[in-house]
């Protein structure tokens, strides 16, 4: 697998990243893990356009998805070539309806399903195109799902937006990277089922065992290398922050 950072800024884009969006590539395949503010325009710095295979969305807080309006407008609107088949787009229970509000604009009610093919996540198995897929109920204030994908004996877990959960163990266990939220400061911000800080995602990593961690979702406001810096307090691998543009071999 190759995971590609496309975005990893949390709460709001930074002047370095657009919000959270990263992309996952193998035989050809390409699966977009969340589109959040800013990510469209630095996707095309990675792929085409129309090249997306499938889209996942971990939750449906606007720093994950609010991209998938401009994204509507490229594929419902583009003169060249015709209308775009629907893409397969995972997300939780409502996700036409929330897209569709937030356009504001559709020329109908259901013409966000014309180019989006919606699939609602539970917690559970499935395979989206050459991955298998588990997916899990993490703790947030909306319904919310970390994503471990498998591939040729190889694992990637991405926890979306989470606090502590047992979930996020299960889903990152023996995972050879696990892309993790960090967006609070370990002794600065202490408000449970919503997001986790550089020690708690360390301590994650460390119980899952799992091979290398990447740390994400830092917003501009929190100190990214004091968050690393806790994380390897409580994690004996390999770990780092994301940063936009970096690509991983998995």
């Amino acid at each position: 697998m190759k995971l590609t950072v496309v975005g990893c800024s949390g709460s709001f884009p930074s002047a370095e990243s657009a919000c959270s969006s990263y992309l996952v590539e193998a035989d050809g395949f390409r699966l977009l893990l969340d589109m959040g503010n800013g990510a469209l325009g630095e996707l095309q710095r990675h792929v085409g356009l129309y090249d997306l295979d499938a889209i996942f969305l971990s939750h449906l807080h606007a720093d994950h998805c609010i991209d998938m309006c401009a994204y509507f407008v490229a594929r419902y609107y583009r003169h060249d070539g015709g209308r775009c088949p629907a893409l397969p787009v995972y997300g939780p229970e409502g996700t036409e309806q929330r897209l569709t509000t937030a356009y504001a604009d559709t020329p109908s009610p259901s013409s966000m399903s014309e180019v989006f093919d919606f699939h609602t996540l539970k917690s559970g198995s499935f395979d989206i195109g050459p991955f298998a897929v588990r997916t899990e109920r993490v703790a947030h204030p909306v319904e919310a799902f970390g994503i471990r994908l498998e591939h040729g004996g190889r694992t990637l877990t991405y926890s979306g937006d989470t606090g502590v959960c047992d979930a996020l163990d299960e889903l990152a266990e023996g995972a050879d990277l696990f892309l993790c939220e960090a967006s609070f400061t370990y002794g600065k911000e202490d408000v449970p089922d919503l997001h986790l800080n550089g020690r708690e995602a360390g301590a994650h990593a460390q119980r899952a065992g799992a091979g290398r961690l990447v740390l994400t979702h830092v917003p501009p406001w929190t100190d990214g290398q004091r968050n690393l810096a806790d994380a390897r307090a409580e994690y004996r691998g390999p770990a780092e922050i994301a940063v936009p543009g970096a690509v991983y071999e998995v």
